[in-house]
């Protein structure tokens, strides 16, 4: 006698369970894969801003960067990542938590910065060739909007020309310093990706990386865990899915 209560309990408890979860399945997206991250059309191509409660931003399902390259978490760089397209641009928001800022000193604008990768950037690593995955372009953006964009081929390492490499893109930046964060936001023409034309259902190879902080102490974040010191390990890249506005979440 003394069980029938914990058994009826227990009988409750899980179809109270099961109720909630078929209530939120039926009024939640389902979340994409934790290796896909979903960019949601737009309709034109619009002025670069870095205000996350813009509708621009708004539009679309984030993706986190929470730990560092070998995948152990760093909770208080949790960096939040948005995607936008049109048929011509791609859009990338970072918004980025830091504890110390690593800026290079009279910063650079105007044109591009040779290895900006020593102070604190964030950064996106996109390939369209799914067959000879060591080949991709790396785009790269400091809290100060300076910018750098190379083209990668691993079968080139210590190519010092990569860096040469023009793609078009844009870049907006702004540090919020009394909240700790900064806002990176990026327009990478779909021209410099080697895709000539794109569509809803369109992929790419990708994955998302930060520098961070100070040379004691500092963070190397990744999206998709590289498993090494270094990100150029494209076997570890996840995939960028153009979404039609009407399917954000597929």
């Amino acid at each position: 006698m003394d069980g029938m209560p914990r058994l009826s309990h227990l009988q409750l408890s899980l179809a109270f369970a099961f109720f909630v979860t078929m209530a939120s399945a039926q009024t939640i997206p389902s979340q994409p894969d934790s290796s896909t991250i979903t960019a949601t059309e737009a309709d034109r191509d619009v002025p670069l801003t870095t205000d996350p409660s813009a509708s621009f931003w708004q539009q679309t399902r984030p993706v986190f960067i929470t730990g560092d390259t070998f995948g152990n978490p760093v909770p208080s760089h949790r960096t939040e990542v948005r995607s936008r397209w049109t048929k011509d641009s791609l859009y990338l928001l970072f918004i980025s938590p830091y504890e110390q800022l690593n800026l290079k000193p009279s910063p650079q604008t105007a044109t591009e910065t040779n290895q900006l990768w020593n102070w604190d950037v964030a950064e996106a690593f996109i390939g369209s060739d799914f067959k000879n995955i060591r080949q991709y372009k790396e785009f790269e953006m400091s809290p100060q909007g300076e910018w750098v964009d190379l083209d990668i081929d691993l079968a080139k390492q210590g190519d010092k020309d990569a860096w040469k490499w023009n793609s078009g893109i844009k870049v907006s930046a702004r540090i919020d310093r009394d909240r700790k964060i900064w806002y990176g936001a990026m327009r990478i023409p779909f021209a410099s990706l080697g895709a000539s034309s794109v569509a809803s259902g369109t992929t790419f190879r990708i994955n998302l990386f930060r520098c961070q902080g100070p040379t004691e102490g500092r963070h190397y974040l990744s999206w998709q865990p590289s498993m090494s010191k270094s990100f150029h390990v494209p076997e570890h890249f996840g995939t960028l899915v153009l979404a039609s506005a009407k399917h954000p979440s597929r």
